[in-house]
């Protein structure tokens, strides 16, 4: 098994070249994750969708991503890793045509639906590629630099988004991943090799009841996670139905391959103990990254009034910080500093980036207030990401560096799905409880209240309004602020809770096997 992932490596201008594909096709999926967020609404209008079903746009690729991805490495074993990846990019090309050709909405929601198929292939496969390309001892450098693509992607995405919907149309989001899509297809079926895989599967071996599963538990978990605030969760028959659904389908999928001779996920690839532990930091690192992406661009444009391409500018200068760090990580996992002790330093940098967070969160917070919070968490990622996956991957060997993969990018995709739906349910339930706090503190029978609203109320009269639609447009304004006020409260508890889970991690760094760090990670692959 290692003379052949030995045999993968490459050397020179054809390293290079893979590498760029490679972290060209992970940026290409994950830029794609978040670039339409900013564009729903014109979405929207331009294709006479309602509010639900415009989500549908989000909810479709997430399903089809997080379903595809465990799968990869399996699919790549039956066609080929460079055919595998080349059709993903394909496929995932010929989406975004049709997505920007879209002439309604269930027709780009279908559109999504295919991209996702082809883009959940491309992240896994891509690390996977990255890793075999590098010898041994640079692997640690291999997964940096596919970091950076994977940890400025979710950052890019509205910025750019944001640039596009002002100046130009929304098709335009999907055209530009046509030119990019054809060069990395020429560029992997001329340079991407495949390593030789010992049997492929005849159509009555291959696990359809294992993809079944697999698919009922991922998607129908997907749409809950998706849904559930904006359904109500649990007093909704649809949330209730397909959250039976997802735990039914979980437990078939694990009977079926642990039972199965030719499974469709190996399980197996779990025993690995480092390969546990890092899935689940990777979860946990999911849900701050795509967490907190979510929450501050949120709070900038409805508490602070920014606009999309204001609050999306706004994370590059931390990406950039991360991305800058990323050779850095990687040479210090070379030089052998344990990766127990990156991963805890940058959980507890995550912890004080979301504590300074709560304390400048007002209504009237500025650009000045968040620049060096931004960067600490830049920073916080940046020892973060690559130590967790190299260390997930750096006892495995042969195919199961790609199952090993697989299994990471999965956790990471779910926990950030799992932090979005957990985070904007929290804001919604912070704000009604802090706006019942708060409006004691607003009861007209108190005197200086009672001062404010006469102050407003004057002012609405001196623009021409009469008495009673003056105190009536005074209370709205008053009703107004105090439900600011309650949201800005519910963002700083967010962050808040969101540093707790970071701190709580620490200690799982004592289940690592320290005799792993005490060399380079990817030297327990010999």
């Amino acid at each position: 098994m290692q003379n052949q992932a030995d045999s993968l490596v490459e050397y020179g201008y054809r390293r290079v070249i893979i590498t760029i594909t490679a972290v060209l096709c992970a940026l290409l999926e994950i830029v794609d994750t978040t670039i339409v967020n900013v564009a729903l609404t014109n979405m929207r209008g331009s294709l006479g969708a309602t509010l639900n079903d415009i989500a549908w746009v989000i909810t479709a690729y997430a399903i089809a991503n997080v379903i595809v991805i465990p799968m990869t490495s399996w699919l790549s074993q039956q066609f080929g890793r460079r055919n595998y990846f080349a059709v993903s990019i394909v496929v995932f090309t010929i989406a975004s045509f049709l997505c920007g050709n879209a002439t309604n909405i269930w027709e780009l929601v279908f559109f999504r639906f295919i991209q996702g198929l082809g883009g959940g292939a491309l992240l896994v496969t891509a690390q996977t590629i990255i890793t075999e390309s590098y010898p041994i001892e640079k692997r640690g450098m291999a997964q940096a630099i596919y970091g950076m693509g994977v940890i400025v992607g979710p950052t890019l995405g509205p910025p750019l988004g944001g640039y596009i919907v002002d100046n130009f149309s929304w098709p335009l989001i999907f055209y530009i991943n046509i030119p990019i899509g054809i060069a990395a297809t020429i560029l992997t079926l001329t340079f991407v090799r495949s390593p030789k895989y010992s049997e492929k599967l005849k159509a009555n071996q291959v696990d359809w009841w294992g993809i079944l599963f697999l698919a009922a538990f991922i998607g129908s978990l997907q749409f809950v996670l998706e849904h559930g605030q904006q359904d109500d969760w649990f007093n909704d028959e649809m949330i209730v139905t397909l959250s039976i659904v997802s735990l039914l389908g979980l437990l078939a999928f694990i009977w079926r391959e642990l039972v199965y001779k030719h499974p469709i996920v190996n399980l197996g690839v779990l025993k690995d103990g480092n390969l546990r532990i890092g899935s689940l930091l990777g979860f946990i690192l999911g849900f701050g990254l795509y967490g907190s992406t979510l929450v501050i661009p949120i709070y900038t444009q409805s508490i602070l009034g920014w606009t999309a391409t204001d609050a999306g500018l706004l994370l590059i200068p931390g990406s950039i910080t991360t991305a800058v760090m990323m050779p850095f990580v990687g040479r210090m996992i070379q030089k052998g500093v344990p990766q127990a002790y990156m991963v805890s330093a940058g959980f507890a940098i995550f912890f004080l980036f979301t504590s300074w967070m709560h304390n400048v969160m007002t209504p009237d917070t500025g650009v000045e207030h968040f620049y060096w919070p931004l960067i600490m968490r830049g920073i916080g990622l940046g020892l973060l990401f690559v130590p967790i996956t190299t260390l997930s991957l750096s006892t495995l060997r042969g195919k199961e560096i790609g199952e090993g993969a697989a299994f990471t990018g999965m956790f990471r995709q779910l926990g950030g799905s799992f932090g979005v739906a957990i985070i904007t349910t929290f804001i919604t339930r912070l704000s009604q409880t802090h706006r019942v706090d708060l409006i004691p503190y607003v009861d007209p029978s108190r005197p200086e209240v009672q001062q404010r609203l006469q102050g407003m109320q004057a002012n609405f009269m001196s623009k021409g309004f009469s008495a009673n639609e003056a105190l009536q447009k005074a209370q709205n304004m008053m009703e107004l602020s105090v439900l600011k006020q309650s949201t800005v409260l519910a963002y700083m508890d967010i962050f808040w809770y969101l540093g707790l889970v970071f701190l709580c991690c620490i200690p799982i760094m004592f289940f690592v096997k320290r005799s792993k760090n005490k060399i380079n990670p990817a030297d327990a692959m010999h």
